[in-house]
């Protein structure tokens, strides 16, 4: 028995390919035949439906809900309601089992299901209909900073820790990958973090240079990186040493400065763009659909806009990043006060498709005093780079073949923002208001508007 034991741990791990769907998700066991990765059909199928099978020497018929399939051993098709289909390679038949080739059930698979398949066949994870959850990082502006993941459906990962990352890896739920697999935070504390999957499961390394935990919140769609506390308080305290002496190197935890200058304090991160999700709270905006409010989908759309301006190495704060009342008054008052680059308000609409970008309308006004600027009208010295801003995203949208058109409007907040300001309000690109709540079409818009902005970057970060 113990000699049976060595064996088993030096072998290697049993291969497994993780099922996600509507009705359940669930792991199966790969088995190696002739050098490719094949997986039981029945098994596959069974918690899925109604499901039989039956094996008559080299034939093996398949009955799953009304769907018949008819194989034969060693074939490499298959008769799908009297259609053929392509399995990729041989199918087998071992003590009246069915196999096939994991690499077949991507066109497989829909013939009996009748609804689209995704299958991730290195890592071995198999998506039926929509039921990915999306993810976006972001870091706080605490010192010493936290980083929040939102999670588009609850998640419970498996969290471990060793020196130097924080490692969640996710056997249970469809988690995919973010637009880059490696997201960037421009923190020494926090620098990054990467996707990646393998033998059924997603894991989520969070690299840190101080020792860090997890916290769920949100009913498991919210989980937050933060420090120790004893790495939070190591890292949040004051810096009193005195500098050292010219040309001496400073010392762990000094701060090394020239004896002519002040010793620096430690500033609160400074955002080149704000993202306002507009609506909250009290005010819904528009219903789109019986289900569906516009302040939510505005949400969405700003943390996913967080996460591709981000990526491209852009700070960015989301104005409103909860279900929180904001008069537009605070809103502007917030963007002015942060002197950010650009503020970008976000909004939805059932009607129209695609996207409108909009600049603002200024009423006339000519009494600006000094260093004061009329309420009504401050976004005026700044419109020429709004409206430049606006072109470059109408055009990376249809660069991107989406609908956009771009319009001017007496729009709140614009009209009372000083720096370059747009608005975007996005509809969906045909008669259905739910595509508003999938991720593939957020991320193609809010990727078409991130790198117009990266490629606006030093004009707008040239401005007054």
């Amino acid at each position: 028995m113990l000699a049976c034991a060595i064996v088993l741990s030096g072998a290697a791990p049993e291969k497994h390919l993780s099922v996600y769907s509507v009705a359940a998700n669930y792991s199966l066991p790969l088995v190696q035949r002739e050098g490719h990765e094949y997986v039981g059909l029945l098994e596959l199928l069974e918690p899925l439906g109604k499901v039989s099978a039956k094996s008559d020497g080299t034939r093996w018929r398949l009955h799953y809900n009304n769907v018949e399939g008819d194989f034969q051993a060693g074939q490499t098709h298959a008769r799908i309601q009297g259609r053929d289909s392509d399995l990729g390679g041989k199918f087998l038949v071992e003590n009246s089992r069915g196999l096939v080739r994991i690499a077949a059930l991507g066109s497989l698979l829909p013939r009996f299901l009748g609804g689209p398949v995704t299958l991730h066949e290195e890592s071995g994870r198999l998506f039926i209909g929509s039921v990915a959850t999306h993810f976006t990082a972001s870091l706080s502006v605490d010192n010493p900073p936290r980083l929040v993941f939102h999670f588009s459906g609850p998640v419970n990962p498996t969290v471990a820790t060793e020196p130097g990352a924080l490692r969640m890896t996710f056997s249970r739920e469809p988690v995919v990958a973010p637009a880059s697999p490696t997201l960037t935070f421009g923190s020494k504390a926090i620098p990054s973090a990467i996707y990646s999957e393998s033998n059924g499961t997603a894991v989520v390394t969070v690299n840190a240079a101080i020792p860090v935990i997890a916290s769920f919140s949100n009913d498991g769609r919210t989980v937050t990186i933060s420090p120790t506390s004893a790495a939070a308080a190591t890292t949040s305290a004051p810096q009193t040493a005195s500098p050292p002496a010219a040309g001496t190197p400073a010392a762990p935890g000094q701060v090394a400065s020239s004896s002519a200058m002040p010793t620096p304090v430690a500033v609160s991160r400074r955002y080149f763009a704000v993202v306002d999700a507009s609506h909250g709270g009290d005010d819904h905006g528009e219903t789109l659909s019986n289900t569906l409010l516009e302040k939510d989908v505005t949400v969405a759309l700003a943390r996913s806009l967080r996460q591709e301006l981000e990526s491209r190495g852009i700070p960015t704060l989301v104005l409103r990043d909860s279900d929180a009342n904001l008069s537009t008054d605070q809103r502007a008052v917030f963007a002015n006060a942060d002197h950010s680059a650009i503020y970008i308000a976000v909004h939805a609409a059932s009607t129209g498709h695609g996207v409108r970008v909009y600049t603002a309308l200024l009423p006339f006004a000519d009494d600006d005093r000094g260093p004061f600027r009329t309420w009504t009208s401050a976004q005026r010295a700044s419109l020429p780079l709004s409206q430049s801003t606006a072109a470059a995203v109408a055009a990376e949208m249809q660069r991107r073949q989406v609908p956009v058109r771009t319009l001017t409007a007496p729009l709140r907040p614009l009209n009372n923002v000083t720096g370059a300001a747009i608005a975007l309000e996005v509809a969906p690109q045909g008669p259905d208001s739910s595509q508003l709540t999938a991720p593939d079409y957020q991320q193609l818009v809010t990727s078409a508007v991130a790198t117009a902005i990266a490629a606006m970057r030093d004009q707008l970060g040239s401005a007054p």
